[in-house]
């Protein structure tokens, strides 16, 4: 423990608060004037394949919610795949090493329909919590794993929760990795840079509003209960949408097979998608795709 450790925030000095600052920040916009073949949005659709590893993650051991993960398996990606195959739209799919394990043929069948499979960590793990050399461990065994199980490696990470710790983007970096896209710096893509240093690596943003488990989310033992209709949500989403259309900027919407399926809600994608679709210039990608086309145009 170093003696700053020992201090209250208001108690540091500038180069305390300051390199906490600046230890990972947004470096240049990668917007780029076009996006590819003259369309004017990139719409990024993502899905975080959790399955049970949000309940083995805490050591819990209820069946119930194990069975909610098994429901994103069971129903929820069968039923995103089925969209895309019939809309002939990709997307990116962020899987937990373990998840991948309980269904190797699931991730087949992703990559196998032209899919994007990310890092997402190990068991869905908080890595903040993490020690730095177990969560640089376990970020190698979970590319080596995710390629094992589907002949392609990850070429960009998404943290369990949007958790990143201090160490987190020299791993991303030791792994050679394109994209990140656990951080909130910004609506469009922008270079991550390092206590200074442009790292090359693409940040995709994320942002809660645009991510469908704070709306729909419920666990019986806590306080937290879906709270927001539908309609609601739909509305929300549009207007991120609508937003991103109108500047020429990226749309990166956040789902998960266990949350967004249900009958009563998947119609939201369904109309999203359409929507999309209708404006005519819309590029719908994978955060691969769009990651590597932004830092083609940006020379980087």
């Amino acid at each position: 423990m170093t003696q700053s450790d020992e201090l209250l925030p208001w108690q540091w000095p500038e180069e305390v608060w300051r390199g906490k600052v600046e230890q990972v920040r947004a470096g240049r916009n990668l917007k780029p004037a076009r996006w590819k073949n003259g369309a004017r949005c990139a719409v990024a659709l993502s899905f975080d394949v959790d399955h049970e590893t949000n309940e083995l993650r805490d050591g819990g051991k209820s069946v119930g919610r194990l069975s909610w993960g098994q429901y994103g398996n069971r129903v929820g990606v069968p039923r995103i795949l089925n969209l895309l195959k019939q809309q002939d739209i990709k997307a990116s799919f962020f899987v937990p090493a373990v998840t991948a394990l309980l269904y190797p043929d699931e991730q087949r069948r992703i990559v196998g329909a032209g899919h994007e499979i990310g890092l997402h960590g190990w068991i869905h793990e908080v890595n903040t919590a993490v020690p730095p050399a177990n969560e640089r461990e376990l970020h190698l065994r979970s590319a080596d794993t995710l390629e094992k199980v589907t002949g392609v490696r990850p070429v960009g990470m998404r943290t369990p929760s949007w958790d990143f710790s201090d160490v987190t983007l020299s791993i991303e970096r030791e792994l050679g990795l394109l994209y990140d896209s656990s951080l909130f710096a910004d609506d469009d893509p922008y270079e991550i840079v390092e206590k200074g240093e442009a790292t090359g690596i693409v940040e995709l943003p994320v942002e809660w509003i645009r991510d469908d488990a704070p709306y729909l989310s419920m666990n019986r033992f806590q306080a937290l209960r879906p709270y927001t209709p539908p309609e609601a949500v739909f509305d929300i989403f549009r207007r991120e949408f609508e937003g991103a259309y109108a500047e020429g900027g990226l749309f990166l919407l956040t789902m998960h097979p266990h949350v967004i399926t249900y009958r009563s809600r998947f119609w939201i994608l369904e109309e999203l998608v359409r929507l999309a679709k209708a404006k005519g210039d819309c590029w719908f990608a994978t955060h691969a795709e769009i990651a590597a086309y932004v830092k083609e145009q940006a020379g980087i």
